[in-house]
């Protein structure tokens, strides 16, 4: 058995365990907290050390963006040194919830956490464990997902467990998450306003807000060799299992009759193509409810390296609502891999 490197500790998330994991992020160290979204690996948006510590504990390489998050919006002055009327409005439209805004870079935070850019992404969360742990360090946190960096992200405190156990100061032990794929992210400092990451703040919802938002290419495709991002899960292969995962563009009849012919996998699918398919199935929701595929996509993912599988055929998912953002998940879990039929 791999020896441990540290002990990462279990904490309640009660007053006492606030206090404990606060107090751990306030001296350097780093905390894997839920979220709505996915679970995060905090550390203080204003250490470089700390912020080093997750990078390392993640394998994450260092030109990609993270994202830090705040408890309230009196906490948003201490991230960026400009509040527009744009970001007031997307904040009460979308606040606190799976939403993200990349807004000019405050003085204090850390250079490591904006990889280099001016910019910083930052969002309010909507659950309420994290933001009394945001509370309790008097911190803003920077908060990538809590795995190996490439792995399909975590959606619960076991998930983390079996990723980082031994690597990290500790985990806050919440509930599992109910979104299932990480926040929608929009850059403000670009003109007009851009999606840069779909997730469960949809397109549509933002087009009222921002009537002009335009969506960037690489939320669909392959970003352009060397391009720098302003976001994360835009420039490398992101939640992958291990499996060779395909993913398959056509109807029911067409997807499961490709598959059927295949006999060298397993299919991702939606519920409705269960009974049409003759080889092992992981159903990740129903084919019309983006919300059912967000919630299920990275468990199956896990499930399919637990099962040891070598190899998968993806349904591809619809690119509208949250589906867009399942989507965008799904093309890099494949490492663009696709057959469209």
């Amino acid at each position: 058995m791999e020896e441990k490197e540290m002990e990462t500790k279990r904490i309640i998330p009660n007053q006492a365990g606030y206090k404990q994991a606060g107090d751990l992020l306030a001296n350097g160290g780093i905390v894997a907290m839920p979220t709505e979204t996915v679970y995060g690996l905090a550390a203080s948006a204003y250490d470089d050390a700390a912020i080093a510590r997750v990078f390392a504990a993640k394998g994450r390489p260092q030109d990609n963006p993270l994202i830090v998050h705040i408890a309230d919006l009196s906490m948003l002055p201490w991230v960026t040194s400009q509040v527009s009327e744009q970001a007031k409005r997307c904040a009460e439209a979308f606040w606190p919830g799976p939403f993200t805004m990349v807004l000019p870079k405050g003085e204090r935070i850390a250079d490591s956490v904006c990889a280099g850019l001016d910019s910083v992404g930052v969002r309010m969360p909507s659950s309420q464990i994290a933001r009394e742990l945001i509370r309790a360090a008097g911190l803003p946190l920077a908060a990538p997902s809590a795995n190996r960096s490439g792995l399909p992200s975590p959606i619960s405190a076991d998930h983390v467990l079996r990723d980082l156990d031994g690597s990290i100061d500790a985990v806050l032990m919440g509930p599992r998450c109910e979104v299932g794929v990480e926040s929608t992210v929009i850059s403000l400092t670009a003109h007009p306003p851009r999606l840069l990451r779909p997730g469960a703040v949809t397109l549509e919802q933002l087009k009222t807000v921002l009537p002009d938002i335009e969506v960037d290419p690489a939320v669909l495709d392959r970003p352009k060799e060397g391009e720098q991002v302003a976001s994360p899960g835009m420039k490398y292969k992101h939640y992958a299992p291990k499996a060779t995962l395909i993913m398959v563009e056509g109807d029911r009849e067409q997807y499961c009759r490709y598959v059927n012919e295949q006999a060298d996998g397993v299919a991702v699918c939606f519920k409705e193509d269960v009974d049409r398919l003759g080889v092992p199935v992981y159903c990740y929701g129903a084919s019309d409810d983006g919300r059912t595929q967000a919630y299920a996509l990275f468990e199956v993912l896990r499930r399919l390296d637990e099962d040891r599988i070598e190899k998968a055929y993806l349904h591809a998912p619809g690119q509208t609502g949250v589906s867009l953002a399942v989507y965008n998940r799904a093309i890099r879990s494949c490492g663009y891999r696709k057959v469209v039929l």
